[in-house]
């Protein structure tokens, strides 16, 4: 496996269920290895739990995920995909 090919794919969403509801939903539509990892992540300045945006990272060793599904898929949740 050559490293250089290895994508992470990480899915902004506006909260934690979106994120949960997404993760599972990427699992079963894209056959994914590994269930995506869910990660809060709290804005700038905002010390309210409520004040939080979801990641859903998406490992891509194989480079095998079209980004443009992946967008259509955050974008179902009201969220996008960062580029990296």
């Amino acid at each position: 496996m050559n490293d250089a090919q290895h994508l992470r794919h990480v899915l902004v969403l506006p909260d934690r269920d979106a994120a949960e509801e997404l993760a599972e939903q990427l699992t079963e539509h894209l056959g994914l290895r590994e269930e995506p990892q869910l990660v809060r992540d709290a804005l700038a300045g905002e010390d309210d739990a409520e004040d939080a945006q979801w990641l859903v990272v998406v490992e891509d060793p194989d480079a095998a995920y079209d980004p443009a599904r992946l967008d259509g898929f955050a974008a179902e949740y009201e969220g996008w995909r960062e580029a990296e």
